[in-house]
């Protein structure tokens, strides 16, 4: 009898750990957080290219996220694609012009996640890479009437996550912030023509961003319903570029109110679902 008490529990950790190993070597699923945006506020612009005044107005804007755990370390590490495009019809103080700015986006974003410190609480710290692009049109303008910007960065990411509950319902509080380190953008010397760029005058154009020259930031907090198989979500998002290069001084600020749709999405193979396969959520 006293063998068979030793030897009894010996076997249930032998297979416990078999189990735990078995359960281990099978890949984990990694859902897909998928998430699209639609923000309509107000934004301010500024161009001294084409005109030393500040014009302000609507913004609207589009967007789609997707974030997920990484294939390596995915309890530790989350990546995420972000990409979207604004427009913002801007008129002067006076309300008799009308300019017009359009820009796209794409971010890349790759950030170490802690969690079990609090309960419900992820956060998640990193870094981007951004490529953002588009146009200022001034219908009004007598020799410059169109200013294009591009800019690429690297900088800081971080998100502070927190699942709770409202009553019954789950919900998740979450605030995002980009900040934007180096990178390069174009500017074209003051009162140089596209026209003069055209013919070879390319000297100058590329300018090498930091704080110095170049401050961005992006943040947004927002709040996500989850309604079974499908995520609502209600936020604010604001936003502030600014650029200083020969004597050149461009702005873009907008406060926007955010509302997306959105769910967690997970590929399957052919070979169906291993019910001893993980989920981990990179964010919920």
């Amino acid at each position: 009898m006293r063998r068979l008490s030793v030897i009894l529990p010996l076997l249930c950790l032998l297979s416990l750990t078999g189990l735990a190993a078995e359960a281990d070597s099978v890949a984990p699923l990694r859902p897909v957080a998928s998430m699209f945006t639609a923000e309509v506020g107000r934004s301010s612009v500024l161009d001294t290219y084409l005109t030393p005044i500040v014009y302000s107005g609507p913004h609207i804007a589009l967007g789609y996220s997707a974030t997920q755990a990484t294939g390596f370390a995915p309890d530790r590490w989350v990546r995420q694609l972000a990409v979207g495009v604004d427009y913002a019809p801007a008129e002067n103080p006076v309300g008799n012009r009308t300019l017009h700015a359009l820009m796209v986006e794409g971010r890349w974003s790759l950030m170490r996640r802690w969690q079990g410190w609090s309960p419900g609480v992820r956060l998640l710290l990193g870094g981007n890479t951004r490529l953002r692009g588009g146009a200022v049109y001034n219908p009004s303008g007598s020799n410059n009437v169109v200013s294009a910007r591009i800019h690429w960065s690297v900088g800081a990411a971080g998100m502070i996550v927190w699942n709770t509950r409202l009553g019954r319902a789950p919900l998740t509080v979450s605030y995002a912030l980009s900040l934007p380190l180096i990178g390069a953008y174009f500017s074209p010397e003051y009162d140089e023509s596209y026209y003069e760029i055209y013919l070879g005058n390319r000297r100058h154009l590329a300018h090498f961003g930091w704080w110095g020259n170049r401050f961005d930031i992006d943040h947004s907090l927002s709040v996500d319903f989850h309604l079974g198989a499908t995520t609502l979500r209600v936020g604010y998002r604001g936003s502030n570029e600014r650029s200083w290069a020969s004597n050149i001084d461009t702005r873009l600020t907008t406060h926007a109110l955010v509302i997306g749709v959105g769910g967690e999405v997970l590929s399957l193979s052919r070979k169906g679902v291993n019910p001893k396969a993980r989920i981990i959520s990179a964010l919920y």
